[in-house]
């Protein structure tokens, strides 16, 4: 794919050839820097860094964008993405107090007021197709939702999110807000999502874009709380701290692998998968190798039910020193056999140069943190989040301070806190009874022709 302008990259969300796009360069910051981000407002630092990698929106704009996605109001708190400190050096990074109760509204507050500013601008509509295993679609629909020049498909897998999570979604009677509920897993409805965005003709006539974490406005907007918590936790920035993240599409780390290559002084980055540990076993071996629908487990995580890492295309562009041609090999190979061996390149075996750490929880594993840790703290964990906690308390280096990444608040996984702690986790007022509402869902097989004709007749209905 050529050069493009940020606005461009963003509406496209996927590159014309199926790759995802990314910057000429992870701009590297230095120390007088970090004492300047030091003490800045959550919006503040956003601005800051944010406005690194946006080349056609003028300061103002930004910043408007920015103030408009993250208000006291939307996440409950001045702070945006609080602490919670469990003991002297671990602590817990909330991100789950947005409209959503999940850590995806903090990239995609900022990404609906991106497209709104973007759309409005240029006088033009985009539709918008996504897959979720349970937390990206309520986030991008609660953001997305009757705003105007938008329409969003988002795909998800029939009967493997949790009831919360279908009824958050599925409960939403807006017209620009259409669900599709897919037989089979978040890996066939992204290799969905992904078909029909290297279909040209189609992606061009219909005005297609992302909201996924293919999208590289989300990894962006998650880079700001890596520094946001890095700045919460030290009173000098040469100390380093370690992050731990509950991981199955890969972009949450990948944030966090971006921000320190900018210059964040990381120490680890500890990444947790569930039973489907695919990325644990890349970066203990060195062997990437998808799973196929029927090898993929249904859990108690169910939002890192995931074997296609689709933001680990990012993280080897890197690796291989941003030779695309050597990705784009990779990819088919990948394609052909279902695996690809990295274990000999200089740079995996470096742990100095990308610091990822990993490990696997199980549904006896989270269970037994979540009780531990509300036992100890009083602080009840949802069991994405107990995954990070029980795998950074396995390889976590001693004498680092260190923070797990919140995935969600409890109350959208009631069902394994009542079994683990026979007590159900407190909600919202407005989502009390949210399960007992009305729900709106199409399911559809695997069909890639079949969603492109369910587009097309919403739109066409839409019109009349």
């Amino acid at each position: 794919m050529p050069v493009c302008e940020f606005s461009d990259a963003v509406l496209t969300g996927l590159a014309p050839d199926g790759g995802l796009v990314f910057p000429e360069k992870i701009s590297p910051i230095n120390l007088d820097t970090l004492n300047k981000w030091r003490g800045l407002s959550y919006q503040e630092l956003a601005l800051e860094i944010i406005s690194i990698y946006v080349t056609d929106i003028d300061h103002e704009a930004l910043k408007e964008i920015i103030d408009h996605a993250y208000t006291t109001e939307k996440f409950g708190s001045e702070e945006i993405t609080p602490l919670t400190r469990l003991h002297d050096d671990l602590y817990i990074l909330g991100l789950s107090n947005g409209p959503t109760l999940a850590f995806k509204d903090v990239a995609m507050q900022f990404l609906g007021e991106l497209f709104s500013h973007i759309l409005q601008k240029r006088d033009q509509v985009m539709n918008i197709v996504g897959a979720t295993s349970g937390d990206t679609g309520s986030a991008a629909e609660y953001a997305m939702q009757a705003k105007p020049n938008i329409n969003v498909f988002m795909l998800s897998p029939q009967g493997r999110m949790s009831d919360f999570q279908r009824a958050q979604m599925y409960s939403l009677d807006i017209d620009n807000i259409n669900n599709i509920a897919v037989e089979g897993t978040f890996d066939d409805c992204q290799d969905m999502v992904k078909a029909i965005n290297q279909d040209a003709e189609f992606k061009a006539g219909y005005s297609l874009g992302a909201v996924n974490s293919i999208n590289w406005a989300r990894i962006l907007a998650q880079v700001v709380y890596y520094f946001k918590a890095y700045f919460s936790v030290t009173t000098e920035n040469t100390e380093k701290v370690s992050f731990s993240v509950p991981s199955g599409n890969f972009g949450n780390i990948f944030a966090g692998f971006v921000a320190k290559r900018m210059g964040l002084p990381v120490h680890q980055l500890i990444l947790a998968t569930n039973e489907n540990n695919v990325l644990d076993e890349f970066f203990k071996t060195g062997v990437y190798r998808v799973r196929s629908s029927e090898e993929t487990h249904a859990t108690s995580s169910p939002s890192m039910d995931i074997s296609k890492a689709s933001n680990f295309e990012r993280f080897v562009y890197l690796l291989l020193d941003e030779d695309g041609e050597k990705v784009s090999a990779l990819w088919e190979q990948l394609a052909r056999t279902g695996s690809f061996d990295l274990s000999e390149h200089p740079r995996m075996l470096d742990r100095s140069w990308h610091g990822i750490y990993s490990g696997t929880s199980t549904h006896e594993d989270r269970m037994r943190t979540i009780k531990q840790i509300y036992e100890t703290y009083n602080v009840m964990l949802d069991p994405h989040t107990a995954d990070g906690v029980k795998v950074a308390a396995e390889v976590a280096d001693d004498g680092y301070k260190l923070i797990c990444l919140e995935t969600a608040l409890p109350a959208k996984f009631g069902e394994i806190i009542e079994e683990t702690l026979s007590l159900s986790p407190d909600r919202p007022e407005s989502m009390k009874d949210i399960e007992s509402l009305p729900q709106f869902v199409d399911e559809m097989p695997k069909d890639v022709a079949q969603l492109k004709e369910y587009i097309q007749q919403k739109l066409i209905s839409a019109t009349e």
